[in-house]
């Protein structure tokens, strides 16, 4: 057994030693395969840290200096920004620090201007919807664009102010407008008068204003008056109920006196001045006060005033006797005054004095066209007057371009609420509106008007109330001439304690002592729901409206609602504050629409656009059917 161990053990020690080198020259024999890079190749690229990289980006951003990193034997300098002299990584980690710092502010510098740009992507669009409605024309006469006539200075008058006032400086006078509430914009503004008997009214038109109560002029009177008096052309804008129809109709009673005095007119001469309305109901209402005014200073031994009224559904007869006998001021609606102009009743060679009341809505869509052709009727510079509640950005910049040296007076933000007002909106399901309608006229005494957008559904509240014993009129625009002034009659006289009435009541209408305002039915436009409650709280007093909505109640126009009432400091209800609102915390950057003057939209999400773009599709035109057109 002895050499057989022996034997095995040497064969064990010879294979162990074998095997290492055996093992060893599979190491060398596969070195080359394994690392063939290694070639005897002296062009290769150094390989660089990633933390190398990282700070060569950041100094290459920084623009810090040059940047160079030498290959080991390739003889290249090293250039990072640190200068030979001193501790390379002291230098290179204050160096990393300060371009890490100047890459962040960079970094938010690029947030900020992307932030940016989103917002002026949504101002662009804006801009673009914006233009793409806009006018194409100014508001001028076709003889004035034909010809490119454009006037530069406006109309000189006779009038002036006194002199104490007019040695008023300029800061005195910015003063007084602010202890006012008074906002006007443009150039040479007329000082603003604080009482009636600096403005030179005569005596009779003074004691007259005085038995109405009207002792001082209000704010927008204050800034008003003096502007049209001095013949500027001019933009105003004041709540509902602040005195604006007597800053446009005491001026054109003071011109047409002045023109009767110097030179009598005759038979087919005139007018001296116009005034166009919307409605026919707000076109008497206007005609009715100027009336008074002439024949207050007619019985004084001034001379006589000849006022027409231009309206449909009234006599052609009474018409002709007016102006069979030289008249001065016109009262009109735009589609009979047309007819009249067209079928050269009487012209506007001598006219130099025009008002639309409620202007935002006789410049908007359907009645810009019906403008625009009176317009073209005229033969001279005119002094322009635009008076409205609510005069959205859109119609203002329009007007303002249109208008020479324009002075645009505000009272308030334009299409705001009248604070008079006190505002309660109720949630009242559909089938449940007329039950309530009753509790809520127990609220206070009559008179009381009821408000709603749809004219079958006058009728409908009416018949209702009169079956209840509540004595009611109604009054929309399918209703002939004659129910319509019957309406508005024994309402006024008090014969009548409720009128329902769709939008044709809504503006400029001004009754005695109403308490209490019903929007039956929520209106789509914002600007509606203004006027509609602006038909009480008038003249300083206080007023109630409350306003019905419900589900049909469009999210938009709920929106707007809820800005309202929030600029007013009124009471939210719990499911106006409850609703989704994509403008909330914008806080005072936030800007009414400029189409409508709505706060609680953008343009693009404008409902009176869409409306305006469905009804131009369709080939309608604004109002109800009767409203403003004959």
């Amino acid at each position: 057994m002895a050499p057989s161990a022996e034997s095995s053990a040497s064969g064990a020690a010879a294979a162990s030693a074998s095997a290492p080198a055996y093992k060893r020259r599979r190491v060398v024999e596969e070195e080359p395969d394994l690392m063939s890079y290694e070639d005897d190749d002296d062009t290769y690229e150094a390989y660089i840290p990633a933390s190398k990289r990282k700070q060569m980006e950041l100094q290459r951003i920084a623009g810090r200096g040059r940047v160079a990193v030498a290959a080991p034997g390739a003889g290249t300098a090293v250039e990072t920004g640190a200068d030979k002299g001193g501790d390379d990584d002291d230098m290179g980690v204050r160096q990393s620090k300060t371009a890490l710092l100047h890459a962040a502010r960079e970094l938010k510098a690029l947030q900020a201007k992307e932030q940016k740009s989103e917002a002026e992507k949504a101002a662009e669009e804006e801009r673009k919807i914006l233009d793409a409605h806009a006018a194409r024309r100014k508001l001028a006469s076709d003889m004035e664009l034909a010809k490119g006539i454009s006037y530069e200075e406006p109309l000189k008058t006779s009038w002036r102010a006194p002199a104490f006032v007019r040695r008023r400086t300029e800061q005195e006078n910015e003063e007084l407008r602010d202890k006012h509430h008074v906002l006007a914009e443009g150039k040479d503004i007329p000082p603003l008068i604080t009482n009636f008997r600096d403005m030179k009214l005569p005596p009779p038109l003074l004691a007259h204003l005085e038995s109405k109560g009207i002792k001082r002029p209000t704010p927008i009177q204050m800034q008003g008056l003096p502007t049209a008096f001095s013949g500027r052309d001019m933009i105003g804008i004041a709540f509902t109920g602040s005195g604006k129809t007597l800053a446009f109709s005491l001026p054109i009673v003071m011109f047409a006196l002045e023109e009767q005095r110097k030179l009598p007119y005759v038979r087919g001469e005139g007018p001296t001045g116009m005034i166009v309305c919307p409605s026919r109901e707000l076109a008497r209402q206007t005609y009715e006060g100027i009336k008074v005014m002439a024949d207050v200073l007619a019985q004084a031994g001034y001379p006589e005033i000849g006022v027409l009224l231009c309206i449909g559904g009234i006599s052609m007869a009474e018409q002709s006797h007016v102006m069979g006998k030289g008249f001065h001021i016109v009262v009109a609606t735009p589609g009979r005054l047309q007819d009249m102009l067209e079928k050269k009743k009487f012209t506007l060679e001598a006219c130099k004095y025009l008002c639309l009341d409620e202007a935002d809505r006789m410049i908007d869509m359907g009645f810009e066209d019906d403008v625009r052709n009176i317009m073209s009727f005229f033969k001279q510079q005119r002094q322009t007057l635009l008076f409205s509640a609510t005069m959205p950005k859109k119609i203002q910049d329009f007007a303002e371009q249109s208008l020479i040296q324009p002075v645009v007076i505000n009272v308030g933000r334009a299409g705001a609420a009248n604070l008079d007002i006190i505002q309660e909106v109720e949630y009242v399901k559909q089938e449940a509106k007329m039950v309530y309608l009753l509790e809520c006229l127990q609220k206070t005494a009559p008179p009381v008007v009821v408000f709603s957008d749809n004219k079958n559904e006058v009728d409908d509240i009416q018949e209702y109330l009169l079956l209840k014993g509540v004595e009611a009129v109604a009054i929309h625009g399918s209703k002939t001439q004659d129910e319509r002034e019957y309406a508005i009659k024994s309402f006024k006289s008090g014969k009548k304690d409720v009128m329902v009435a769709s939008g044709v009541a809504s503006k400029g209408l001004d009754f005695n002592e109403i308490q209490h305002v019903v929007n039956y039915t929520m209106p789509k436009e914002i600007e509606d729901y203004v006027h509609q409650i602006g038909r009480t709280g008038r003249s300083g007093n206080t007023g109630i409206a409350t306003t019905f909505v419900n589900m049909n109640t469009a999210e938009q126009t709920l929106l707007d609602l809820k800005y309202l009432l929030m600029e007013a400091k009124q009471r939210i209800p719990p499911f106006l504050a409850a609703l989704d609102d994509p403008r909330a915390g914008q806080g005072a950057s936030l800007t009414g629409c400029a189409v409508c003057g709505g706060l609680g939209h953008s343009v693009k999400d404008c409902p009176k656009l869409e409306d305006n773009q469905r009804r131009q599709t369709a080939g309608f035109s604004r109002g109800d059917g009767g409203g403003g057109g004959y």
